[in-house]
């Protein structure tokens, strides 16, 4: 008997023992997660710390772009040294295409992070840069992964090209999104290295993006009723009223924020001069953005302003021995790099000289000059009531003098913000005044365009190949008889996505340099 009580008492205390272990167990595992979690590394990531990067990514390859090739193709500078770029012997690009990818992968994690949420300015936002993005690569290769980009997860690894069509189709349509999606929430946007935060300038800037995309497309659809209801109802669909409103990034003093040429080396920044197409395009017109644009020749002693003789330009798509030993005069003993303009002090890297300014450049992705002649351009051509064209033109121009003069007062520059103050003698002259013919107008429209795109990533490229302004011819040397249409694609793709890639150019055309995009219709 007494083995049974002994018996009993050994069940009731293991029992309890059990109880004990198993409760405490339960506690510790219930905790699991946050214990083992590191507080350093989480696993989700606020929009707040993906939203610069992005901005950042954005407004990089808009700044790469416009060095290495938007300003040379269109001719606003050319190349002494290493001149195939200059000479059109491209091969595929890598860029955008990659870093605009890796980006979009970050603009969708926003837009799953914020929706749930609540936080609609974030999710407006992502859907604002993400259509910026898209058009950036659409308008430079042509058809692209679109409904199925960025869709790994869902174990799509070969996605299809789209049309350029529906990708457009697919950029108003966030566009139009992102404005009713914008203010209609009211968490503070943090991160916002852009507009810091204003949710009214993200609100212009989707809607006068929408603007540039209508008129991108304006050769194959007519834009005037989306363009219309725009300018009807500003309250609903505010635009860009100043160049205080524009899309620009700003540049800090400290690594690594400071502008993308301040840290370039002295021998890289110096392989780009001024163009002699640029040179000539100014000083025929007066254009006092000629001391803005260019620096005086080393060779003339001028200093930081010269004279109108003290700026000279070299033909673009010479040969690298032509280019290098090139003279303005003819003289062949005044020939060589001392001879030609440097690109403009606003610009300049820190080994070249001390006047340069680590934040002077702002990276533009679209600003208020450009969209008072796309305004102006679409008010002549009859797609909008609102306004007249030739007010748009000469606020185009004038924003474009003044954003200039304040950029170079900025940096402590005002010998050359000086010349830069508007004066309407400028646009009184016979070759800018708004006069002549529809056709004669709206070649001074393109042409003061042009002028105003300067350094604005490859957005003077895609304008012109629309419309044909200025008259931009290749070089003696170069290696195609025709300025180039496209980027081709990068050599990854044709690689790993070879099915996909060959179906888009069976449709859109050989993945070449010289095959159009469907906007890009031949006139």
């Amino acid at each position: 008997m007494e083995d049974n009580i002994m018996k009993s008492k050994f069940i009731k205390i293991l029992t309890a023992l059990l109880i004990i272990q198993i409760s405490w167990f339960s506690s510790c595992t219930s905790d699991f997660e946050e214990i083992n979690s590191n507080p350093n590394s989480p696993e989700t990531v606020p929009s707040s710390l993906l939203l610069p990067t992005v901005l950042r990514s954005t407004a990089g390859q808009v700044a790469s772009q416009a060095w290495g090739i938007g300003n040379v193709v269109m001719q606003y500078t050319a190349k002494i040294q290493f001149t195939n770029e200059d000479r059109y012997n491209w091969g595929p690009f890598g860029n955008p295409y990659s870093t605009y990818y890796n980006s979009l992968r970050d603009l969708n994690n926003i837009i799953n992070i914020s929706e749930p949420l609540g936080q609609n300015n974030y999710v407006g936002i992502a859907k604002v840069i993400r259509a910026f993005q898209f058009s950036f690569m659409t308008d430079a290769y042509g058809d692209l992964p679109y409904s199925q980009a960025t869709l790994a997860k869902d174990q799509i690894n070969y996605p299809v090209f789209d049309t350029q069509e529906a990708i457009y189709e697919g950029i108003l349509k966030e566009l139009r999104e992102a404005n009713e999606l914008l203010g209609s929430s009211n968490e503070t946007v943090r991160g916002d290295i852009l507009f810091g935060g204003d949710i009214t300038k993200w609100k212009k800037f989707a809607n006068s993006l929408r603007l540039r995309v209508l008129m991108r497309i304006s050769l194959r659809k007519n834009p005037s009723t989306e363009m219309q209801q725009i300018l009807s109802n500003p309250a609903q669909f505010p635009i860009f009223t100043g160049n205080n409103d524009h899309a620009v990034l700003q540049h800090l003093p400290d690594v690594p924020n400071q502008h993308d040429l301040f840290t370039t080396r002295s021998g890289s920044f110096d392989e780009f001069r001024l163009s002699k197409t640029m040179e000539k395009a100014l000083k025929d017109l007066n254009d006092p953005r000629l001391f803005a644009y260019a620096q005086p020749t080393t060779s003339s002693g001028a200093g930081i302003v010269g004279n109108v003789n003290d700026y000279q330009g070299v033909p673009n798509g010479l040969s690298d021995e032509e280019a290098l030993q090139y003279s303005p005069s003819g003289d062949p003993s005044k020939g060589g790099s001392n001879f030609i303009s440097r690109v403009g002090l606003l610009w300049a890297c820190n080994q070249c000289t001390p006047l340069a300014n680590p934040t002077g450049y702002q990276t533009i992705l679209m600003n208020y000059s450009e969209l008072q002649f796309i305004l102006a351009e679409a008010r002549e051509r009859g797609f909008i009531s609102t306004g007249t064209a030739e007010e748009y033109y000469i606020n185009g121009i004038k924003a474009s003098f003044q954003y200039y003069e304040s950029r170079y007062r900025l940096v402590n520059l005002p010998q050359i913000a000086d010349k830069l103050v508007f004066n309407n003698s400028y646009v009184e002259q016979e070759s800018v005044a708004y006069t002549g013919s529809q056709s004669e107008k709206l070649q001074k429209i393109g042409t003061q365009k042009w002028l105003a795109l300067y350094f604005s990533g490859l957005e003077n490229w895609f304008d012109w190949r629309r419309t044909g302004i200025p008259n931009i011819k290749p070089g003696p040397a170069a290696f195609e008889t025709q300025v180039p249409r496209r980027f081709m694609y990068p050599s990854s793709v044709q690689a790993l996505n070879e099915e996909n890639y060959k179906a888009a150019i069976s449709r859109q055309g050989p993945d070449n340099i010289l095959t159009r995009v469907w906007w890009d219709v031949v006139r």
